[in-house]
């Protein structure tokens, strides 16, 4: 029995094309981490958007206490985060650093708003969030690191 040949060539350049390194003008680092940040702002925001609304819905309402601080402290812990991501995929190859900046600024928020923690908790959120994008790009310089050190990467040949 014959098995039917295919017509579409297969494409292992695709399969990683999100993760490549990412240069540019500093504007354009800028521009994509202030467009994340505000991206997971929203999300978060929309997430807690349950607990911010009345309680004739018989939901439990979030604490009390004014919004616009929460939003503008992960405004500028995203842009951080967004920094650090932005300067490391800008030497080596980086997976996924719009959804990692997207997911911790988004969850950050979303548990922010729902419980309004004090300046050390937040502070905490801030640092667990750092340190998530910190092993994050640990990971992609130590496989840069190794890439660079294998003999095909050399140009060693037998």
């Amino acid at each position: 029995m014959d098995l039917p040949e295919t017509t579409y060539p297969v494409d292992t350049q695709d399969e990683h094309e999100d993760e490549r390194v990412r240069s540019g003008p500093l504007w354009r680092h800028a521009l994509w981490a202030a467009l994340v940040t505000a991206a997971g702002l929203t999300l978060g925001w929309l997430g807690a958007l349950f607990r911010i609304g009345p309680e004739e819905y018989g939901l439990p309402p979030a604490a009390p206490g004014a919004l616009w601080p929460y939003l503008l402290a992960w405004a500028a812990i995203g842009l951080v985060l967004g920094a650090v991501l932005r300067f490391v995929a800008a030497r080596v190859p980086v997976y996924s650093p719009a959804e990692v900046l997207l997911g911790t600024v988004m969850i950050g928020t979303r548990l922010s708003l729902g419980w309004r923690p004090e300046p050390l908790e937040a502070a905490g959120l801030a640092a667990a969030a750092l340190l998530l994008v910190a092993l994050w790009c640990a990971v992609a310089l130590r496989g840069a690191a190794v890439v660079r050190r294998s003999p095909s990467a050399s140009g060693y040949s037998r």
